[in-house]
């Protein structure tokens, strides 16, 4: 069969499962993941559930009274915040939307939520705030990685030793 000359445009759907390994089996199974919504404004709310529903293959819950022990992302404003018994098990899948309050901000920081947005940003930054959660809902505690940053004080931490030398010292030179 020749091929076209003609350029082709077909539009592709991705939809996004998260895999678990089934052990024993070498299988693995599928899950839609779950993000649960807890946001007092009801009309932010529903942008954001309308959002998550054009954007990501999620199921979204909306809960009165967040459960941190459930499972997937936690989407949460101030009000449920300060409703969650603190410290937070798995802080890396809470995304809090909050105003630019310093305070809250230092609790956020001290919780150890790594997504905090403003109810002022846009809300493609809040669907991309609950999709790198959702990643790292993905990743099982004991295999991640702690990032650069962090509010906790880890004295594990590895020294940093400088380059060896084994010639003299290297200048650049000018012209």
């Amino acid at each position: 069969m020749p091929a076209s000359t003609t350029p082709s445009t077909k539009a592709w759907t991705v939809t996004r499962r998260r895999s678990n390994r089934v052990e024993g089996g070498g299988g693995e199974s599928f899950m839609m993941q779950t993000v649960r919504l807890s946001v007092a404004d009801r009309v932010y709310a529903a942008a954001v559930r309308e959002a998550l529903s054009r954007s990501c293959a999620c199921h979204v819950e909306s809960v009165d009274h967040p459960d941190p022990a459930s499972d997937g992302v936690l989407v949460l404003d101030e009000f449920a915040f300060a409703r969650l018994p603190l410290p937070l098990s798995n802080p890396q899948r809470v995304v809090l939307i909050t105003r630019k309050d310093p305070q809250l901000l230092a609790q956020a920081w001290e919780a150890g939520i790594v997504s905090v947005v403003s109810e002022d940003d846009p809300i493609n930054t809040v669907l991309l705030a609950i999709m790198a959660a959702s990643l790292r809902v993905g990743k099982s505690p004991s295999s991640a990685t702690p990032g650069g940053i962090s509010p906790s004080n880890s004295s594990d931490s590895a020294p940093i030793r400088p380059q060896n030398r084994t010639s003299g010292s290297k200048r650049c030179k000018i012209q």
